[in-house]
């Protein structure tokens, strides 16, 4: 069944109570509640439990310490909020031969600073995304070497946009009942109606199915830091 945008809220302002059955919302209600609808998107396109795919997206290395992301830019894709994983890829051995190299992850801008020669050109093993708005910076170090390597970033699949009331949300058939109870919760806080307990279990129990389709745990990892080396006991001449 195709839901157009229009359908959602229609459904929504009778769900939270503000549209009775045969009435058509009032222009300037239907606004706020697409504006409402674009912001919780927006929201939940942030958090990973609410993502139902993470996508591979890539360039060839150009020797360049940084790379830029964004519409237009270097990953010419929508700037993300985070990078999930990354690896590089050697390109010096043709398909199917090629071997992949996982890249660890800099947290923070704090920790990117303490590298002392950041142009350092060598074998990649660390990379630090700064999340700039409007335009994402992807920093690789060392610096990989041009056209040898394939820089592959791990990032959140994007909601498709809303232009108007006419487009069709294209999204997994579980999303579709939890937008429209979630909505509904916000337009009644924004009509400033009392709140409704079951409508508020609704709206959570939704957003829990949605958790559970798209929950992914990955395998412990420890920092190699924090791992100690087997110790040898004269006493006992055992490893341990």
């Amino acid at each position: 069944m195709v839901t157009t945008v229009g359908d959602v809220i229609n459904q929504s302002l009778k769900k939270a109570g503000i549209l009775g059955s045969g009435q058509t919302p009032l222009a300037e209600d239907t606004n706020d509640a697409f504006n409402d609808l674009v912001d919780l998107l927006s929201q939940w396109q942030r958090k990973r439990w609410l993502t139902w795919n993470l996508i591979d997206t890539f360039i060839t290395s150009t020797g360049a310490v940084s790379y830029t992301i964004g519409t237009g830019q270097d990953f010419n894709i929508a700037r993300p909020d985070r990078i999930e994983a990354a690896f590089f890829r050697q390109l010096i051995n043709t398909s199917p031969n090629q071997v992949d190299y996982p890249l660890e992850i800099i947290p923070a801008r704090e920790t990117y600073n303490q590298i002392a020669l950041k142009s350092l050109t060598s074998w990649p093993q660390y990379i630090f995304y700064d999340s700039a708005y409007p335009v994402g910076n992807v920093y690789v170090w060392p610096v990989p070497q041009a056209s040898l390597f394939e820089i592959h970033l791990t990032l959140k699949v994007n909601y498709s946009t809303l232009a108007n009331l006419t487009t069709t949300i294209v999204m997994p058939p579980e999303y579709i009942p939890a937008i429209k109870w979630n909505l509904a919760l916000r337009l009644r806080e924004s009509y400033q109606l009392p709140p409704s307990v079951a409508l508020a279990k609704l709206a959570q129990e939704s957003l829990d199915v949605i958790r559970g389709a798209n929950v992914q745990v990955p395998l412990l990892q420890c920092d190699k830091t924090l791992i100690r080396g087997s110790l040898y006991s004269i006493y006992s001449d055992q490893i341990y």
